[in-house]
């Protein structure tokens, strides 16, 4: 089944309500190999929060997140405004690059960001006991998770961020599913 791209702005009320709807969709997925992309183009840091409290209102608990996307995409800058949309003080949310692993439980759902940048191989990031975080029903971000691919779960979704511009970047969503 090949990939079915959705591009989507978020300059208004209408299109955040339009792109609420195409990421529930996603989300709701069930069959297994290519699935639909939803392609965003945020062009300031407010949009960006809207995108990530988006995402934090329609991602199930459990989910898994992989994130990837060139040194300084906006990675960290995702989770920030996922983890602000469900009640975590922005200033709490920092790069796991060199802890690999933060939680914040402050929120409504507990949010787990792991950066596994830094790691030797999928080994260390087991280590982390990553499985534990996949189970505790939050929301797992694994920055650079193109590194560990072989140690995601089964179902899992996918945000690739390319940085255009100061402000400018363009989210790629879908959701993964190997059996």
């Amino acid at each position: 089944m090949a990939s079915n791209q959705q591009n989507a702005r978020l300059s208004s009320p209408k299109d955040a309500d339009a792109l609420a709807k195409r990421l529930r969709a996603l989300v709701s997925e069930t069959h297994e190999g290519a699935h639909d992309v939803v392609s965003i183009e945020v062009f300031s840091t407010e949009e960006t929060d809207l995108l990530g409290a988006l995402v934090a209102d329609v991602l199930p608990d459990g989910a898994v997140v992989a994130l990837q996307g060139t040194l300084g995409a906006g990675k960290t800058r995702f989770v920030q405004a996922v983890a602000q949309a469900l009640g975590v003080p922005p200033e709490d949310v920092t790069s796991p690059t060199f802890v690999l692993i933060q939680e914040y439980l402050s929120g409504k759902r507990p949010v787990f960001h792991f950066d596994t940048y830094r790691l030797k191989d999928e080994d260390e990031f087991l280590e982390l006991g990553p499985d534990e975080y996949f189970l505790a029903g939050g929301l797992t971000f694994i920055e650079w998770a193109e590194r560990v691919q072989n140690c995601l779960p089964p179902t899992f979704f996918l945000i690739e961020i390319e940085h255009s511009g100061e402000s400018q970047r363009t989210f790629r969503l879908s959701k993964k599913t190997t059996l």
